[in-house]
Protein backbone atom coordinates (compact mmCIF):
# COMPACT_ATOMS: atom_id res chain seq x y z
CA UNK A 1 0.00 0.00 0.00
CA UNK A 2 2.31 2.81 -1.18
CA UNK A 3 1.43 6.31 0.09
CA UNK A 4 0.55 7.47 -3.42
CA UNK A 5 -2.75 5.67 -3.01
CA UNK A 6 -5.61 7.42 -1.27
CA UNK A 7 -5.35 5.90 2.19
CA UNK A 8 -6.42 7.06 5.61
CA UNK A 9 -3.97 7.77 8.40
CA UNK A 10 -5.05 4.54 10.09
CA UNK A 11 -4.38 2.58 6.88
CA UNK A 12 -0.90 4.02 6.57
CA UNK A 13 -0.14 3.34 10.22
CA UNK A 14 -1.16 -0.32 9.89
CA UNK A 15 0.79 -0.78 6.68
CA UNK A 16 3.98 0.85 7.97
CA UNK A 17 3.92 -1.10 11.22
CA UNK A 18 3.37 -4.44 9.47
CA UNK A 19 5.94 -3.69 6.77
CA UNK A 20 8.78 -2.75 9.11
CA UNK A 21 7.99 -5.67 11.40
CA UNK A 22 8.24 -8.00 8.39
CA UNK A 23 11.54 -6.66 7.01
CA UNK A 24 13.25 -6.31 10.40
CA UNK A 25 15.60 -9.31 9.93
CA UNK A 26 17.18 -7.86 6.77
CA UNK A 27 16.73 -4.16 7.52
CA UNK A 28 20.26 -3.37 8.71
CA UNK A 29 21.94 -5.33 5.93
CA UNK A 30 19.95 -3.59 3.24
CA UNK A 31 20.46 -0.15 4.81
CA UNK A 32 24.24 -0.49 4.73
CA UNK A 33 24.46 -2.19 1.35
CA UNK A 34 21.98 0.01 -0.51
CA UNK A 35 23.54 3.20 0.89
CA UNK A 36 27.10 1.93 0.27
CA UNK A 37 27.57 2.27 4.04
CA UNK A 38 27.26 6.05 3.84
CA UNK A 39 24.33 5.92 6.26
CA UNK A 40 26.78 5.72 9.17
CA UNK A 41 28.35 9.03 8.17
CA UNK A 42 24.90 10.61 7.76
CA UNK A 43 23.97 9.71 11.32
CA UNK A 44 27.17 11.16 12.73
CA UNK A 45 26.64 14.38 10.78
CA UNK A 46 23.11 14.59 12.14
CA UNK A 47 24.24 13.97 15.72
CA UNK A 48 26.61 16.92 15.40
CA UNK A 49 23.48 19.10 15.11
CA UNK A 50 21.98 17.71 18.30
CA UNK A 51 24.46 19.69 20.44
CA UNK A 52 24.37 17.00 23.11
CA UNK A 53 27.72 18.25 24.43
CA UNK A 54 25.81 20.98 26.30
CA UNK A 55 24.00 18.24 28.27
CA UNK A 56 26.24 15.14 28.14
CA UNK A 57 24.42 13.59 31.12
CA UNK A 58 20.96 14.25 29.72
CA UNK A 59 18.12 12.07 28.52
CA UNK A 60 17.63 11.77 24.76
CA UNK A 61 14.87 10.28 22.63
CA UNK A 62 15.42 8.19 19.51
CA UNK A 63 11.95 8.31 17.96
CA UNK A 64 10.94 5.93 15.14
CA UNK A 65 14.06 4.19 16.41
CA UNK A 66 13.95 1.07 14.24
CA UNK A 67 16.94 -1.11 15.03
CA UNK A 68 18.53 1.61 17.17
CA UNK A 69 21.39 2.63 14.87
CA UNK A 70 20.96 6.28 15.82
CA UNK A 71 20.81 5.53 19.54
CA UNK A 72 23.93 3.37 19.35
CA UNK A 73 25.77 6.12 17.44
CA UNK A 74 25.00 8.65 20.17
CA UNK A 75 26.06 6.30 22.95
CA UNK A 76 29.37 5.75 21.13
CA UNK A 77 30.21 9.48 21.10
CA UNK A 78 33.26 10.24 23.31
CA UNK A 79 32.12 12.10 26.41
CA UNK A 80 28.47 11.11 26.21
CA UNK A 81 27.26 9.88 29.61
CA UNK A 82 23.53 10.26 29.24
CA UNK A 83 20.53 8.01 28.70
CA UNK A 84 18.88 7.15 25.39
CA UNK A 85 15.30 5.98 25.03
CA UNK A 86 14.36 4.24 21.78
CA UNK A 87 10.69 4.37 20.78
CA UNK A 88 9.14 2.51 17.85
CA UNK A 89 5.83 0.77 17.26
CA UNK A 90 7.44 -2.00 15.16
CA UNK A 91 8.51 -4.21 18.06
CA UNK A 92 10.60 -6.69 16.01
CA UNK A 93 12.83 -3.80 14.94
CA UNK A 94 13.50 -2.79 18.54
CA UNK A 95 14.18 -6.39 19.56
CA UNK A 96 16.75 -6.91 16.82
CA UNK A 97 18.51 -3.65 17.67
CA UNK A 98 18.73 -4.31 21.37
CA UNK A 99 22.27 -5.69 21.34
CA UNK A 100 23.81 -2.72 19.51
CA UNK A 101 24.28 -0.54 22.55
CA UNK A 102 25.02 -3.26 25.07
CA UNK A 103 21.67 -2.90 26.79
CA UNK A 104 22.20 0.82 27.42
CA UNK A 105 19.13 1.89 25.43
CA UNK A 106 15.77 1.89 27.17
CA UNK A 107 13.27 0.56 24.63
CA UNK A 108 9.57 1.26 24.42
CA UNK A 109 7.11 -0.04 21.86
CA UNK A 110 5.18 3.15 21.21
CA UNK A 111 3.87 5.29 18.37
CA UNK A 112 5.61 8.62 17.77
CA UNK A 113 2.14 10.19 17.52
CA UNK A 114 1.35 9.14 21.10
CA UNK A 115 4.56 9.07 23.09
CA UNK A 116 4.17 7.67 26.62
CA UNK A 117 6.20 10.44 28.28
CA UNK A 118 5.25 13.56 30.24
CA UNK A 119 5.84 17.02 28.85
CA UNK A 120 9.41 18.38 29.10
CA UNK A 121 11.05 14.96 29.52
CA UNK A 122 14.02 14.99 27.13
CA UNK A 123 17.13 17.09 26.61
CA UNK A 124 17.06 16.31 22.91
CA UNK A 125 15.40 14.08 20.33
CA UNK A 126 16.32 12.71 16.94
CA UNK A 127 14.55 10.80 14.19
CA UNK A 128 16.49 8.88 11.57
CA UNK A 129 14.56 8.09 8.39
CA UNK A 130 11.30 7.94 10.31
CA UNK A 131 9.17 11.10 10.13
CA UNK A 132 8.43 10.28 6.49
CA UNK A 133 6.54 7.21 7.70
CA UNK A 134 4.32 8.99 10.22
CA UNK A 135 0.61 8.77 9.53
CA UNK A 136 0.35 12.48 10.44
CA UNK A 137 3.60 14.42 10.00
CA UNK A 138 2.44 17.65 11.68
CA UNK A 139 0.99 15.80 14.68
CA UNK A 140 4.22 13.85 15.03
CA UNK A 141 6.42 16.96 14.99
CA UNK A 142 4.14 18.58 17.58
CA UNK A 143 4.32 15.49 19.77
CA UNK A 144 8.10 15.48 19.62
CA UNK A 145 8.13 19.13 20.67
CA UNK A 146 5.83 18.35 23.60
CA UNK A 147 8.26 15.90 25.20
CA UNK A 148 11.30 18.18 24.82
CA UNK A 149 12.53 20.52 27.52
CA UNK A 150 12.98 24.22 26.90
CA UNK A 151 15.77 24.96 24.40
CA UNK A 152 16.25 21.25 23.66
CA UNK A 153 16.85 20.30 20.04
CA UNK A 154 15.04 18.06 17.61
CA UNK A 155 17.16 16.66 14.77
CA UNK A 156 15.60 14.93 11.78
CA UNK A 157 17.58 12.96 9.20
CA UNK A 158 15.71 11.77 6.14
CA UNK A 159 15.91 11.26 2.43
CA UNK A 160 15.11 13.99 -0.02
CA UNK A 161 15.26 14.31 -3.80
CA UNK A 162 18.29 15.96 -5.45
CA UNK A 163 17.47 18.98 -7.60
CA UNK A 164 20.59 19.03 -9.83
CA UNK A 165 19.53 17.45 -13.12
CA UNK A 166 22.22 14.77 -13.75
CA UNK A 167 22.28 13.53 -10.16
CA UNK A 168 18.49 13.67 -9.93
CA UNK A 169 18.12 11.46 -13.00
CA UNK A 170 20.55 8.84 -11.66
CA UNK A 171 18.97 8.99 -8.23
CA UNK A 172 15.47 8.44 -9.58
CA UNK A 173 16.64 5.54 -11.75
CA UNK A 174 18.23 3.91 -8.73
CA UNK A 175 15.29 4.62 -6.43
CA UNK A 176 12.56 3.56 -8.82
CA UNK A 177 14.19 0.55 -10.46
CA UNK A 178 17.28 -0.87 -8.80
CA UNK A 179 16.44 -0.35 -5.13
CA UNK A 180 12.96 -1.96 -5.24
CA UNK A 181 14.36 -4.99 -7.08
CA UNK A 182 17.29 -5.48 -4.70
CA UNK A 183 15.12 -4.87 -1.66
CA UNK A 184 12.50 -7.35 -2.79
CA UNK A 185 15.08 -10.05 -3.54
CA UNK A 186 16.83 -9.74 -0.17
CA UNK A 187 13.91 -8.98 2.15
CA UNK A 188 11.29 -11.10 0.41
CA UNK A 189 8.73 -8.36 0.99
CA UNK A 190 6.70 -7.58 -2.14
CA UNK A 191 6.14 -3.84 -1.58
CA UNK A 192 8.47 -2.51 1.15
CA UNK A 193 11.17 -1.24 -1.17
CA UNK A 194 8.68 0.19 -3.62
CA UNK A 195 7.15 2.09 -0.69
CA UNK A 196 10.52 3.69 0.11
CA UNK A 197 10.95 5.69 -3.12
CA UNK A 198 7.25 6.55 -3.18
CA UNK A 199 7.40 7.92 0.36
CA UNK A 200 10.53 9.96 -0.40
CA UNK A 201 9.07 11.52 -3.54
CA UNK A 202 5.93 12.53 -1.63
CA UNK A 203 7.81 13.85 1.41
CA UNK A 204 7.98 17.66 1.82
CA UNK A 205 11.03 19.39 0.36
CA UNK A 206 13.56 20.60 2.97
CA UNK A 207 12.37 24.21 2.92
CA UNK A 208 8.76 23.06 3.41
CA UNK A 209 9.66 20.73 6.28
CA UNK A 210 11.45 23.62 7.97
CA UNK A 211 8.28 25.71 7.69
CA UNK A 212 6.21 22.94 9.22
CA UNK A 213 8.64 22.60 12.11
CA UNK A 214 8.31 26.33 12.71
CA UNK A 215 4.52 26.07 12.54
CA UNK A 216 4.73 23.41 15.27
CA UNK A 217 6.54 25.93 17.48
CA UNK A 218 10.21 25.11 16.90
CA UNK A 219 12.68 28.01 16.86
CA UNK A 220 16.03 28.54 15.16
CA UNK A 221 15.23 25.90 12.57
CA UNK A 222 17.65 25.01 9.82
CA UNK A 223 18.56 22.30 7.38
CA UNK A 224 21.52 21.10 5.36
CA UNK A 225 21.78 18.77 2.39
CA UNK A 226 24.26 15.89 2.43
CA UNK A 227 25.74 13.77 -0.38
CA UNK A 228 24.52 15.97 -3.17
CA UNK A 229 21.02 16.33 -1.78
CA UNK A 230 20.24 12.64 -1.28
CA UNK A 231 19.51 13.27 2.40
CA UNK A 232 18.84 16.32 4.54
CA UNK A 233 19.51 17.09 8.19
CA UNK A 234 16.93 19.33 9.88
CA UNK A 235 17.10 20.86 13.34
CA UNK A 236 15.05 23.11 15.56
CA UNK A 237 14.82 24.17 19.22
CA UNK A 238 11.90 23.79 21.60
Amino acid sequence: MPPSQAVTNADKRRYVRAMFSAIAPTYDLLNHVLSLNIDRSWRNRALARLEWEARPDGRYLDACAGTLDFAAALLAQPGFRGTVVGADFAIPMLRLGGAKAGGRVLRTGSDALQLPFPDDTFDGAFVGFGVRNLADLDAGVAELRRVLRAEARLVILDFTTPTVAPLRALYLLYFRCLLPLAGRLVSGHPTAYAYLPSSVLEFPAPAVLRQRMEQAGFRNCGWRLLTGGIVAVHWGER
